[in-house]
């Protein structure tokens, strides 16, 4: 649980969570961060069944189930060669087989983007249907996983936020070096709940009016998807203005930043296009 410490000039909260729902051992058991992932994928198979039933989406039960294997395989292989490629390449250099020590963490959302895409364009290929056709409706669901993830992230205690003084303020020890005090950490904006609220909850919330208060996904395939990239890419820009940067800067832009600046021009790409194809 949450403890508090009395520091001046404010009581701030001590993070002690467990990252384990359920620990049979000191490193194997049942992680917040792994059923994150598992009811983002549930939530997502959920609504496109939702839609199905409700006509605005052209695929059934057994086309979900198949596209989702695809997007499963998108996120866990986009999600990890990112993590490394984008954030931790000299891992990678000095260690190749870090790539499949799993249990040691190490998710990026920007690879993960990626990697669903790939696989998007993989199924749509495979099926003969519009890429963004399927991209509006994947894109419309895809901040579930999002909010989720980030209250795993703060579970965790990992990707903490930069050093302040408001009243919410966290103490995470794991910020420390090992040892250190808890009376000589200082405390950090959980910018992990930040992002969930921006990046899940406000993001997810945009994505259902556009969905379901527009004729955007029928009248203009790839609007909503080159949308979601914009939105994406703002809200996260904006949450790294909270959060301590995990890697070396790119620029004087945190990496998280630097990346979404490409989604931003991706985004506006999308737009473009899907203003000047034919109404259908």
């Amino acid at each position: 649980m949450l403890s508090p410490i009395l520091t001046l000039p404010a009581a701030y909260w001590v993070h002690d969570l467990s990252p384990f729902l359920l620990q049979f051992s000191e490193n194997f058991g049942i992680r917040y961060y792994g059923l994150a992932y598992l009811l983002g994928f549930f939530g997502g198979v959920a609504m496109l069944h939702w839609y199905h039933r409700r006509g605005r989406s052209p695929f059934g039960p057994s086309m979900i189930n198949d596209l989702m294997t695809y997007i499963i395989i998108g996120v866990l292989v986009g999600g990890r060669l990112g993590y490394f490629f984008l954030y931790q390449m000299g891992s990678v250099r000095t260690d190749p087989l870090v790539l499949f020590r799993i249990w040691e963490g190490g998710m990026s959302s920007h690879g993960g983007f990626i990697g669903v895409v790939a696989a998007m364009a993989w199924y749509a290929r495979k099926r003969r249907v519009g890429f963004f056709q399927l991209s509006d409706i994947i894109a419309s669901v895809t901040p579930v996983g999002l909010l989720l993830g980030r209250i795993a992230n703060f579970i965790n205690g990992e990707l903490w936020g930069k050093i302040t003084n408001v009243p919410w303020a966290t103490i995470f020890p794991q910020s420390a070096t090992p040892g250190t005090p808890v009376s000589e950490i200082p405390a950090r904006h959980p910018s992990q709940l930040y992002q969930a609220g921006l990046e899940g909850a406000l993001l997810l919330a945009y994505a259902q009016w556009r969905f379901w208060r527009s004729a955007t996904v029928r009248e203009h395939p790839g609007r909503l998807s080159g949308e979601f990239l914009i939105a994406y890419a703002v809200l996260r820009i904006v949450g790294e203005l909270f959060r301590e940067p995990d890697a070396s800067l790119l620029f004087g832009l945190s990496r998280g930043t630097f990346y979404s600046i490409f989604f931003i021009v991706v985004g506006f790409v999308i737009l473009r296009r899907s203003s000047v194809q034919p109404t259908r």
